[in-house]
């Protein structure tokens, strides 16, 4: 047992970059595992980790025996979850990250579904809208929208993401529709404020081009949140993704306008720190967020 636990938490140091944050997500202190370290380099006679106090790095011979330690693993966990009950029964602790206002939405009720399906494993949810560092911070899985910018992290698309302009039907009817995008001066626009994220305006698909134009009207705000909400009183076209407002469209509560000027869609990702050697839990997770995340009817009826 002393022996297993040493390579696990030699994985897990490399995984995370750090004693601390490996130490934390196992729920004991650094110097622990700092103990576990060096009884296995003491017991192996071999230096597999350059450790300073700011970064960890791994020897030729670390990174040779990481790649043994990552397979034995995995195949420990493949053997147990094929002799468990149904072949397929996962456990442990899972930790999860998603932006604030869609993991409200579209990843708590997922949660506790998932955990009814697998009643072994208990997670840990964090909703926020920084980008998260997943292997510094321990989290095993993130669910992001947007762009994916070049990582290390491994991504798996799952579904498409797009914006429209949408306002109400009593707003339209009482103030019309545009019919161009630049014709959106003439109507009051929600905005984020300049302080948020979205400094490019809004992207539309002109005869093959991709503009960006930054309408005006009397309200903004930081917070998308509060778009939706004045946008569903009435208050004027707001630029939103299809996750916040397919509900809405299919009960009729907004209608999407400038639908032929709608840029490309980006996607939902499914991020993770590796590929290979994934826990089971993890592998589960993302395989649930996908199945339900490519029914159409998922977005239309979610709340």
């Amino acid at each position: 047992m002393d022996k297993l636990k040493q390579l696990e938490s030699f994985v897990s140091v490399v995984a995370r970059g750090s004693l601390t944050a490996a130490a934390k997500a196992e729920g004991v202190a650094p110097a622990i595992m700092g103990r576990r370290l060096d009884a296995l380099e003491a017991r192996l006679g071999v230096k597999l980790l350059v450790r300073t106090t700011r970064r960890i790095a791994l020897t030729h011979e670390g990174s040779a025996f990481l790649e043994d330690c990552q397979r034995l693993l995995s195949d420990l966990a493949n053997a147990e979850a094929s002799v468990s009950a149904g072949g397929v029964k996962a456990s442990g602790h899972l930790r999860i990250t998603a932006p604030a206002g869609f993991g409200r939405r579209h990843v708590a009720p997922l949660v506790t579904k998932f955990r009814e399906q697998h009643a072994d494993v208990t997670i840990s949810l964090n909703l926020s809208d920084r980008v998260v560092d997943l292997t510094g911070e321990g989290f095993d899985c993130a669910v992001r929208v947007g762009d994916m910018p070049d990582s290390s992290l491994v991504s798996v698309r799952m579904a498409d993401n797009r914006r429209l302009c949408v306002a109400t039907p009593r707003y339209l009817k009482i103030h019309g529709t545009p019919k161009q995008p630049g014709e959106l001066a003439k109507f009051d626009c929600l905005t984020l404020s300049s302080d948020a994220a979205q400094t490019r305006g809004w992207a539309f698909n002109v005869d093959g081009e991709l503009i960006h134009l930054k309408p005006g009207g009397p309200l903004d705000c930081s917070d998308g949140q509060v778009l939706h909400d004045w946008c569903l009183a009435d208050y004027g076209i707001a630029w939103r993704s299809t996750w916040e407002v397919e509900s809405e469209i299919a009960a009729g509560r907004l209608v999407a306008v400038l639908e032929d000027f709608a840029a490309p869609p980006n996607g939902i990702y499914a991020v993770f720190p590796q590929r290979k050697h994934l826990p089971l839990r993890v592998r589960l997770w993302i395989d649930f967020l996908k199945h339900h995340y490519s029914q159409p009817d998922f977005w239309r009826s979610s709340r």
